[in-house]
C-alpha cells in the first residue's frame, strides 16, 4: 500500500529523564553511556525511550503530524506515597512539557495522572488545567483502587469540566498468576483495561462525567469482548448493576479506542462495540508489541478503514496547551 498519511499518534511514549531531572530521585539511577533508567530496581534499557529527536524521526519517516506523548508504565511508581507520587508526577509532567516545547507543532504532552491517590491525582489535574493543558494521561488502575470510588469524583469533574482528554494506558497487573511467560504483558494489559472500561460504565463514570474525552490504548483491550456481556448482565439486573445510568451499550460510543489489536478482526469487533468513527491511530512507540512500521504492519488491512483511523477527526480539543498551539 501507499504509505498512508496519519493525523495523530494517541499513543507514544518518552521519559523526560534529563528534562525532569528524574534522576535526582532517591530510588531512581541513570546510566549516561548505556543509556540505561533504574527505576526502584528495574532496568529500563530502550534508549530511545529517553530520545525525543528519535521520535520526531520516526514521525517524519511514517508521515505523522502529531504525537501525544506518555510516560510508559515502568515509571509510573504506583507503590509511592501520596506525597511522593504527587512529587514524581511534577517532575514527571515538567519534563514532558519541555520535550513539547521543543516542538510544538509535532509533540503534544499527556500530563501523567497518578491514579493510586484520588486527591493527588485531582491535584495534578488542577495544576495541569491552571497551566493551559487538556491533555492527560492515566493507568487504568493500581493495586487495591477502584477507579469508580467516590474519592475520584474531583479528578473526573475537573478533567471534565475542562473538556480533557484522557489517555488510559494499562499500568500494574493485579493477577500474580500472569508473572510468567510475559503475560503479565501480553494477557494483563489488556484486562487491566477491560476492567477499567467496565468499571467506568457500571460506576457511572462514563454517564455523569461526559466533558471528559476518555481513549483506551490497544483496542480497548479486552472491553470489546466483554461489551456485550456487560450489556447483558445490565439488561437482566444482575447485582450491584445499577440501572439508573444509561445501558453499557449505549456509552460506548462515548470513548475512543487506538488502533493496536494486531489483527483485522479483532480490529472490526472494536469498530462494532466502539463506532468505526472513534477508532483512532496509535502506535506504542518504541515498543516492539506496537505498530512500528504503519505502512508494512496495516497492509493487509482495507485501505478504507487505514484512511478512516489515520485520518480521524474523533479527538474532540485541538492541541491546546498555549506552547503547542499552531
Amino acid at each position: 500500500m501507499n504509505q498512508q498519511a496519519i493525523a495523530c499518534d494517541v499513543h507514544t511514549h518518552l521519559i523526560p529523564v534529563h528534562e525532569g531531572q528524574l534522576a535526582s530521585e532517591l530510588g531512581v539511577a541513570w546510566d549516561i553511556d548505556k543509556k540505561v533508567l533504574t527505576v526502584d530496581g528495574h532496568r529500563v534499557a530502550v534508549p530511545a525511550l529517553f530520545e525525543r529527536d528519535q521520535l520526531v524521526r520516526w514521525m517524519d519517516d511514517n508521515q505523522v503530524a502529531r504525537a501525544f506523548v506518555s510516560v510508559p508504565p515502568p515509571v509510573y511508581r504506583d507503590h509511592l506515597g501520596e506525597a511522593e507520587s504527587l512529587r514524581w508526577a511534577g517532575r514527571l509532567n515538567r519534563g514532558l512539557q519541555r520535550i513539547a516545547d521543543k516542538h510544538p507543532t509535532r509533540l503534544t504532552a499527556l500530563y501523567h495522572i497518578p491514579i493510586r491517590w484520588p486527591k493527588a491525582a485531582a491535584a495534578v489535574a488542577a495544576e495541569g488545567i491552571a497551566a493551559g493543558t487538556k491533555t492527560f494521561a492515566a493507568p487504568t488502575g493500581a493495586p487495591g483502587v477502584q477507579i469508580a470510588d467516590a474519592a475520584f469524583r474531583p479528578l473526573w469533574q475537573a478533567l471534565s469540566d475542562a473538556g480533557s482528554f484522557l489517555f488510559m494506558h494499562p499500568g500494574s497487573c493485579a493477577d500474580g498468576r500472569l508473572d510468567s511467560f510475559y503475560m503479565g504483558n501480553l494477557v494483563g494489559n489488556p484486562h487491566e483495561t477491560g476492567v477499567a472500561l467496565a468499571s467506568l460504565v457500571l460506576g457511572g463514570v462514563l454517564a455523569k462525567y461526559p466533558g471528559i474525552q476518555f481513549c483506551f490504548a490497544h483496542g480497548g483491550g479486552s472491553a470489546p469482548m466483554l461489551a456485550a456481556r456487560l450489556q447483558r448482565g445490565f439488561a437482566t439486573a444482575r447485582p450491584d448493576v445499577d440501572l439508573s445510568l444509561p445501558s453499557p451499550q449505549s456509552l460506548f460510543g462515548n470513548v475512543i479506542v487506538d488502533c493496536i489489536t494486531h489483527s483485522e478482526p479483532a480490529l472490526e469487533l472494536a469498530e462494532a462495540v466502539f463506532g468505526k468513527q472513534n477508532i483512532v491511530f496509535g502506535s506504542d512507540w518504541p515498543f516492539p508489541m506496537g505498530i512500528m512500521q504503519p505502512s508494512q504492519q496495516l497492509a493487509s488491512m482495507d485501505p478504507e478503514r487505514v484512511q478512516r483511523l489515520c485520518c480521524s477527526g474523533a479527538i474532540r480539543l485541538k492541541y491546546n496547551h498555549p506552547a503547542n498551539q499552531e
